[in-house]
């Protein structure tokens, strides 16, 4: 990811905040808060690290749902910009910070996915490859990783949603119920039927994407 993406303004101005009063206890369940604050407080190492913890898993999120890395980016600077905006604002009581910033990152995507429709091509999807690889590996890491963006972006934006975030991000359904605005059944209904669908679709390529040789 270019460097632009670790911008984030150098003061935010301090004021009172319900997050004064956070307990430990909160901090602990939500340590990105407490690094939020520290952020309005004017603390450059707070907003480094809170930066640095944030961009990856943003970043990862929005390239699984658009499959494009330019727009990623872009998503991902945009979200971070709403949190660094928003955040002397920011009330004790209120979502996780990582919460809400997927549900901003995932809004973001969608209007993304409507305006310029759902087809991704394959070309644009692309990842930095491990050095330590070898080039078969590296080659077939890589038919994996197309494969199963492909077969993302035919499921329908919200199963697309749920399933990326809940086996791609690996978060809980009742979190991925808050990011979505739906309710937890909704959720492992669409985490399910997302599931059956890459099954299916990933299912007859096995063979040609090497599944069946990690067994040896």
């Amino acid at each position: 990811m270019r460097a632009r993406l670790n911008g984030a303004p150098a003061n935010a101005t301090s004021g009172s905040m319900d997050m004064l009063n956070t307990s430990d206890a909160d901090r602990a369940d939500d340590p990105e808060r407490a690094l939020l604050l520290r952020y309005v407080q004017g603390d450059a190492a707070a907003t480094r690290l809170l930066t640095v913890q944030l961009t990856p898993r943003i970043f990862g999120h929005a390239f699984r749902m658009l499959g494009n890395a330019a727009e990623a980016e872009d998503v991902t600077q945009d979200a971070l910009m709403r949190l660094w905006k928003i955040a002397p604002d920011w009330r004790d009581g209120e979502a996780k910070v990582t919460t809400w910033l997927y549900r901003v990152t995932a809004n973001l995507c969608t209007d993304r996915l409507r305006k310029r429709g759902r087809g991704v091509p394959l070309e644009d999807i692309a990842e930095p490859a491990d050095p330590s690889e070898s080039a078969e590996a590296r080659l077939q890491r890589a038919a994996r990783e197309d494969a199963l963006q492909e077969a993302l972006n035919t499921l329908p934006d919200r199963q697309r949603q749920a399933v990326v975030l809940r086996h791609i991000d690996g978060l809980a359904n009742p979190e991925i119920a808050t990011i979505l605005d739906v309710g937890v059944e909704a959720v492992e209904s669409l985490t399910a039927r997302g599931k059956r669908a890459l099954a299916k679709l990933l299912g007859a390529r096995r063979d040609a994407l090497g599944y069946d040789d990690d067994k040896t």
